[in-house]
């Protein structure tokens, strides 16, 4: 079977690992790059900007849903741990019910929002901010280095990176992944791609249990 190229780091350094067949209306491959260790779905078997949105569209994200700020808290508590006050921040995917960026506002700091179907506002990339939050949105993302060191050169030297998603660990436990299933769910992270990241950045990383990494850019940055 022809390797794919990596859509994180190009490498063509890719093997097919699995064929999704669990549902009857889709069959999607994933392959494994060993370059950054990212899983991808091969760019011919995305949804269409338009079958997207129709998936975004069932979301019920409520901003008054304590179990779904209890959910966002996984990100918002350590990253405001480390925050001065009134620090300037961007929510990048705030998706259809945006939450996280008002946690960030009741908590004394200033926020802006960007997503691609629902706050579509490219002014926000013309700016710099003291910390950007991306939750349950790196997985969604079709061109992740470009969106990716895009969100990163738009930190402020010292700021901060979340990135919320869930992580896959071994190839095995990856085959029967209930995360793999969503067909808007494109690519996946390891705990290595993220170093992988933190090296082309040269930026400092903290790995937490589940879903979150915080990066930390260097002053000289």
């Amino acid at each position: 079977m022809e390797n794919q190229r990596c859509v994180l780091c190009g490498s063509y350094d890719t093997e097919w690992i699995h064929k999704n067949d669990t549902r009857l209306d889709y069959n999607r491959e994933y392959y494994l790059c060993s370059e950054c260790r990212l899983i991808f779905v091969p760019p011919a078997q995305r949804l269409s900007a338009e079958e997207e949105y129709s998936r975004y569209e069932q979301h019920e994200n409520d901003p008054e849903d304590p179990g779904y700020r209890k959910f966002l808290n996984r990100m918002f508590k350590p990253l405001a741990e480390k925050l001065p006050p009134d620090s300037y921040g961007l929510d990048f995917g705030s998706g259809p019910g945006p939450t996280l960026h008002l946690m960030f506002e009741e908590a004394g700091h200033t926020m802006r929002i960007y997503d691609p179907f629902y706050a579509d506002d490219p002014s926000v990339f013309d700016d710099t901010y003291d910390f950007i939050t991306t939750t349950e949105t790196a997985e969604h993302l079709y061109n992740p280095l470009m969106e990716l060191d895009r969100l990163w050169g738009c930190l402020e030297p010292g700021g901060f990176l979340g990135v919320m998603t869930r992580r896959w660990t071994t190839v095995e436990k990856f085959k029967t992944w209930h995360y793999k299933n969503d067909d808007t769910h494109v690519i996946f992270f390891h705990e290595d791609t993220f170093r992988w990241l933190q090296k082309r950045w040269g930026a400092r990383l903290e790995i937490f249990k589940r879903d979150v990494v915080i990066f930390e850019a260097g002053l000289s940055s």
